[in-house]
């Protein structure tokens, strides 16, 4: 299947998730490191034995927490708060403001090496619950899913140490779990057309004017909902104008973004959509949305009524059967 939209937008959107935490830089922050700086290098003890590790960490959004040029911007904007590099040092401690190191390192998941290691283990502080300290929307996202009460957390989706997913296709990881429930859906038009689980569950519609402290959606709750069919079915609402970013369809979407930077694909996304045709308005992504929902309310109260006048007509004659029934026997006693 093709790499997923939500593939490829995800990673932008949990950059500008973690750069939620808020309160005045250390004394010790000292200049962010620019674009061209070679990759950041984990504590010399732990890269001596584990190169492949270090490697995958080294370009991870981990690796770059502090350094990454949009926590930059949006921290400075908001006055350079400790409080946000709780989730984007190492070690920091609140009271001295100062920290270890640069980026979520070695310690932030680990601790301290243990004595005798190696071979004794180090402690892995991994659990969901522990990456939600700093993941908080994408937490809460997972909290309302499935996979929350069976237990399937994050480190069974994502290598904790690159971020990426355990798979290189996404859908194949959903069906690795999901492959009895995929049923008659393989037959389905949307896997003909090469459209994947994650294209439509955990597909990611930005909003129209981004949040001032970067918390947006992760697709995490895997849920659909009327955006995300719009995004393809725009020609649903009849009204001839479709979501922004999505004009010709999400799988345009896709290559667009392949040939673009996230942040350069997202801010082309946030941008108003022309008019289609004279006289037809404007209107905004939450306003397409409330009418197709409008209009999915409207049909829905139509079986309701349609149902209601059945169920009314089968009653009556229910009920005539019955009465004829017992008039029946009575005459016949």
């Amino acid at each position: 299947m093709r790499a997923s939209l939500a593939r490829k937008l995800i990673p932008a959107f949990l950059l500008a998730a973690i750069t939620v935490v808020a309160s005045q830089a250390p004394a010790n922050a000292g200049p962010l490191i620019q674009e061209e700086d070679p990759p950041p290098t984990p504590q010399p003890e732990c890269q001596d034995c584990h190169l492949d590790v270090a490697n995958l960490w080294s370009h991870s959004p981990h690796a770059h927490a502090f350094d990454d040029p949009v926590f930059a911007e949006q921290w400075t904007a908001l006055g350079e708060p400790k409080d946000c590099l709780l989730c984007h040092t190492t070690n920091f401690q609140q009271t001295t403001g100062q920290y270890s190191a640069e980026g979520v390192e070695c310690e932030a998941c680990h601790g301290e090496s243990v004595e005798g290691h190696p071979p004794a283990p180090v402690p892995i502080q991994a659990d969901s619950d522990y990456c939600g300290g700093c993941h908080t929307t994408t937490l809460g996202e997972w909290r309302l899913t499935g996979h929350a009460g069976s237990a399937v957390g994050c480190s069974d989706c994502h290598d904790p140490h690159s971020q990426e997913a355990l798979f290189e296709d996404p859908d194949e990881m959903c069906i690795n779990c999901h492959q009895e429930d995929m049923g008659d859906y393989l037959e389905d038009l949307h896997v003909q057309k090469d459209i994947g689980c994650v294209d439509c569950h955990a597909l990611v519609v930005p909003p129209e004017v981004p949040p001032e402290d970067g918390i947006v959606p992760t697709g995490h709750t895997f849920t659909i909902t009327p955006a995300t069919c719009v995004a393809c079915h725009t020609d649903a609402l009849h009204a001839g104008f479709s979501m922004p970013g999505y004009e010709n369809g999400a799988a345009e979407a896709v290559m667009l973004a392949s040939g673009e930077s996230q942040m350069d694909a997202l801010g082309e996304a946030l941008k108003p959509p022309p008019a289609e045709a004279a006289g037809i308005e404007e209107l905004t992504p939450e306003q397409r949305i409330d009418t197709l929902e409008a209009a999915m309310a409207s049909q829905r109260i139509s079986t309701l009524f349609q149902g209601g006048v059945i169920g009314l007509t089968l009653g009556a004659v229910t009920a005539w059967l019955v009465a004829n029934n017992l008039r029946r026997r009575d005459q016949d006693e």
